[in-house]
């Protein structure tokens, strides 16, 4: 039975992971008592003990906690932002060519982030299969439920008094500094950071990513991209699904509470939209999380998953 140790299991990534693991009869949580929860030496200690350590926790507590493990047998995921671009870390995404045998070897893992995971998921493919060119100038347009802004954010949210405020999708990081950027462009290898726009609405959980393609960026039609994606992804968690929107309209919350992720793509020759919905908190954060785990326990990726009837 392994062991795992979730630093920052107070936050709203490390309780879900918690929710997730508590019901598996092939791992034993160890905790720390709350009082604690930021004792450095405690932290030490719990971190070495374990074989599996996810870190839930700010850049700046995250790469503190690296430092901490000396126990060379330690699987550390790293949910935060802090090792996704470093070339040491392997970077969480199993789905990507040649990605989940980096994984099933590795002891350092950087999780995607969320709406990374939506452009990452949608982007890579092309440029691995060099149709999309590498210098294309893209944008990106993120719709987001109000949990993927942490305890806080939700709190907001979930106070009546600022109902008029928030009834509204508000959009953010308009400096076009948002921390997920690096990532995606280096994951994607685009010589340009995309335009990106993402949104928070009044939803609980759940996003819809889209990038839009014009016939200049890439070199094939609407139909070679499906059957890229349909040839790409081709897992109990990423699938392509042809023509699912419902009555012309496509909703960001359809996968809320899931842990999968659905691809499409809409349009025509001349213009097209890319699409990539899924769950914030699920393929976007924990979920993949534990799938990460789960490939190097060397056991079904979707052990302790919920997969949602959509993409079965």
């Amino acid at each position: 039975m392994k062991k795992v140790f979730i630093d920052g299991a107070a936050g709203t990534t490390g309780l879900k992971i918690y929710e997730r693991l508590s019901a598996r009869d092939d791992i034993e949580i160890i905790s720390l008592d709350e009082k604690y929860r930021k004792d450095i030496c405690a932290r030490k200690e719990m971190l070495n003990a374990s074989d599996i350590a996810f870190l839930c926790l700010p850049d700046a507590a995250a790469r503190e906690a690296v430092q901490l493990v000396e126990n060379p047998d330690t699987l550390v995921i790293d949910t935060s932002t802090a090792h996704r671009t470093e070339s040491s870390w392997v970077y969480g995404f199993p789905e990507l060519q040649g990605q989940r045998e980096k994984i099933r070897s590795a002891k350092r893992i950087a999780n995607p982030g969320c709406h990374a995971s939506g452009v990452i998921s949608l982007i890579k493919p092309l440029t691995d299969a060099g149709v999309l060119y590498k210098s294309a100038r893209l944008s990106c347009f993120s719709l987001t439920g109000y949990s993927g802004g942490g305890k806080s954010m939700i709190s907001d949210y979930d106070n009546a008094g600022n109902a008029t405020q928030l009834a509204a999708p508000r959009m953010y990081a308009l400096s076009q500094n948002h921390k997920h950027l690096p990532e995606i462009k280096k994951i994607c290898g685009l010589e340009n950071a995309p335009v990106f726009c993402p949104i928070v609405s009044s939803y609980y959980s759940g996003m819809q990513v889209t990038v839009p393609i014009f016939a200049d960026d890439i070199t094939v039609g609407i139909d070679e991209i499906k059957s890229i994606y349909e040839e790409y992804y081709k897992t109990d968690i990423i699938r392509f699904v042809n023509d699912n929107d419902k009555n012309g309209f496509l909703s960001a919350g359809e996968f809320s509470g899931f842990d999968d992720m659905q691809i499409s793509v809409f349009g025509n020759n001349d213009r097209m939209t890319l699409v990539s919905r899924f769950d914030n908190l699920g393929k976007g954060a924990c979920g993949a999380a534990i799938q990460n785990m789960n490939i190097c326990m060397g056991i079904k990726e979707t052990i302790g998953l919920n997969i949602s009837e959509v993409s079965k």
